[in-house]
């Protein structure tokens, strides 16, 4: 995965206004009160009406489960420690065997979009802290052998000094497992990943939180389930009120999150999160049936939340207008700014 890149050959035809016009003296000066453009603003076109950015060129298959699967496996390893600290086996077990096979499919899902796996190798070759991706890539291997090794030693209930330290472990990095991805992708120039910057991490995590605790109640007794019903009711409200809010502060720039297939996974996503946060909270007391039914609707709901947002942002790569547009509004902004301290 690699940043999204600007393309050279494609850059916009800017309106072509003059902030300094000829003064009453003569010579060249700011733009008096009272005093009109004399060019006038010119409409958004691109050169040929080709897009400014390289969209992603990444596999929505690949990156959708990369995202969905990795933030699954972190939060699943915290809440799984958080059931062992509070006695309840069967769900630490679930969740633990849960994070492994999650893990398993996000990395799976990683490599195949790099095309070979030792591309994922050469990533650790240096740490570089202001790069979401090889902190993200350094996460990812120290998190994989922890999270197996708590895994392992639930199931077989062998080496069990070892396996609490894996789940510790598992569980301190875990949060960043869930999270780091939206900074990677916030860290990109597309869009509406861009300048989601803000709620993008925030969403991410609340999304694993919800899809954890719906794994926990599909794994674990009716009587262990509390810590998993909590953190799926919160996860969702957290993810919904990310996502609302997200959308209502980009303005124009979240068109592409409420057009096309972005739009329509989206609107599913809260949909069934909304669906699913309620059924698991009704189903404290009227049996699993229910509980289940709703732990599987939100998870459906997670997935489709991801892929949207990830939909969402080629979408605006896509049409340069999300990019150009934008970029006026805040040069704008700080010349009339300049303009009034003057």
């Amino acid at each position: 995965m690699t940043h999204t890149d600007v393309r050279l050959d494609a850059a916009p035809d800017l309106p072509v206004e003059r902030d300094a016009l000829i003064g009453s003296a003569g010579r060249p000066g700011r733009r008096q009160r009272g005093e009109r453009l004399m060019v006038p603003r010119a409409e958004f076109r691109s050169y040929y009406g080709r897009p400014v950015l390289k969209p992603p060129t990444w596999e929505a298959s690949d990156i959708g489960g990369y995202l969905f699967l990795g933030g699954l496996a972190g939060a699943s390893s915290t809440l799984a420690a958080t059931a062992d600290l509070t006695g309840r086996p069967g769900l630490a077990r679930g969740l633990k065997a849960g994070a492994a096979v999650a893990l398993a499919g996000s990395l799976y899902s990683l490599v195949h979009d790099l095309g070979r796996p030792e591309r994922f190798l050469h990533m650790l070759r240096v740490v570089k802290v202001t790069s979401p991706m090889s902190i993200g890539s350094w996460l990812l291997a120290g998190y994989g052998p922890l999270a197996l090794l708590a895994a392992g030693s639930a199931v077989t209930g062998r080496l069990p000094r070892l396996g609490r330290l894996g789940t510790l472990g598992a569980a301190a990095l875990g949060p960043a497992v869930a999270s780091y991805t939206a900074t990677l992708f916030a860290d990109t120039a597309v869009p509406v990943w861009h300048d989601g910057y803000r709620e993008l991490p925030v969403l991410f995590a609340g999304s694993s939180a919800a899809s954890a605790g719906a794994l926990g109640l599909l794994a674990a007794p009716g009587p262990e389930g509390g810590p998993a019903r909590r953190a799926a009711v919160l996860g969702a409200a957290t993810e919904l009120a990310a996502a609302y809010r997200m959308e209502r502060r980009l303005g124009m720039v979240a068109e592409p999150m409420r057009q096309g297939l972005a739009g329509g996974l989206l609107r599913a996503g809260k949909l069934l999160c909304g669906a699913g946060a309620l059924a698991v909270a009704a189903g404290a007391g009227r049996g699993r049936a229910v509980t289940a039914t709703g732990a599987a609707v939100l998870l459906a709901g997670s997935i489709c939340l991801r892929f949207g947002i990830f939909q969402a942002g080629v979408a605006s790569a896509r049409d340069p207008k999300y990019t150009v547009e934008p970029q006026r509004e805040r040069l704008a902004a700080r010349t009339g700014r300049r303009e009034r301290r003057s």
